[in-house]
């Protein structure tokens, strides 16, 4: 087994709220490898996002930050913000579900670009633009040349999301974190743009995280799945493992919610009520106000993310106790 590029130990979040603390990340454990792709699933509001952006200190500075975030073995929270600045881009890259949002609009892709191109990698101008339309192409834009010289308005929500590909793309970076990249994008696009980031993969040999609340998504091009909840990793698996066989109840009834295109039909089954407001959790598990299988000891303790085989962790009292949505079904 490779040795870790990123760690994640114990990383927590609050964000200043009417005068007092709320917290958003309760003690976040991850780990990736090299090359390899990790997916992050969840409902909106689990925390997703914020984990992320908390790795990489793109937070707003009032936010309150705790834990250890280490890069081959080094930590990176204390790094200062030109530091950082080198990591994020180079080492780790991240592209985001909106490309309109995070593109400039009154600058040209070619430039923004180029601009990245020389700030990772100390290229000048020329060499930049030519290596702007080279990746370009690599993320199979037609017409590299003249889109070089293009402004985002002009381009489509898929071509935009390309050209978000290639800045990330051009730092060679070691980790690629990509945001729910294909929410915004019509099916046929979403299909292109997960190609693409396959291809990439296996062409560049970089690592992977893809946040989304797809799990089809998930289940095509990742090797590992994390599941969020309320702000704390609830099951971390094997991809083929999670699908086949989930241990906690949440993720049960995430997959109960999936249509099964090549099975009988069913009707099917919605997980009630919503992710709680971080400033009013339930006490003990988050999850059990909306948990068919949840006991009395649910409401009165949380419980610890652990190993329940050599390569997966559930956080639940009643993990492998049986698939309690198909029951209440």
């Amino acid at each position: 087994m490779t040795a870790p590029l990123i760690e994640l130990k114990d990383l927590t979040v609050d964000f200043p709220v009417g005068g007092n603390w709320v917290r958003a990340l309760h003690g976040v454990s991850l780990t990736i490898r090299r090359g390899e792709a990790l997916g992050l699933v969840g409902e909106s509001g689990s925390g997703k996002s914020v984990t992320w952006l908390a790795a990489t200190k793109l937070l707003p500075a009032k936010a309150r930050i705790d834990g250890k975030v280490l890069l081959d073995g080094k930590p990176i929270q204390g790094l200062t913000r030109d530091q950082m600045a080198s990591v994020r881009g180079k080492r780790v890259a991240l592209i985001f579900q909106d490309p309109t949002s995070s593109l400039n609009p009154v600058h040209r892709v070619g430039t923004q670009i180029g601009e990245a191109v020389r700030l990772h990698r100390g290229f000048d101008a020329a060499a930049a633009r030519a290596e702007a339309k080279r990746l370009l192409d690599r993320v199979h834009i037609p017409s590299a040349a003249r889109r070089l010289d293009d402004y985002p308005h002009e381009l489509s929500g898929g071509t935009n999301q390309r050209v978000m590909i290639a800045m990330a793309l051009a730092g060679e970076p070691d980790l690629l974190v990509a945001d729910e990249p294909t929410t915004a994008l019509d099916v046929t696009i979403q299909a292109q743009i997960l190609d693409l980031l396959a291809e990439m993969r296996r062409e560049t040999g970089m690592a992977l995280v893809l946040i989304s609340h797809d799990l089809g998504i998930v289940a095509d091009i990742t090797d590992r799945v994390a599941v969020m909840y309320a702000g704390r990793i609830v099951e971390e698996a094997p991809v083929d493992a999670l699908f086949d066989d989930p241990r906690h109840p949440y993720t049960q009834g995430l997959l109960a919610a999936l249509p099964d295109v090549a099975g009988p039909r069913r009707r099917l089954t919605a997980i009630p009520g919503q992710v709680p407001n971080p400033a009013a959790l339930p006490p003990g598990c988050a999850f059990a106000p909306r948990c068919p299988a949840a006991i009395a000891g649910c409401v009165t303790a949380i419980p610890s993310l652990d190993a329940v085989a050599a390569d997966r962790r559930t956080a639940c009292f009643r993990a492998g106790d049986g698939t309690p949505w198909e029951i209440a079904a």
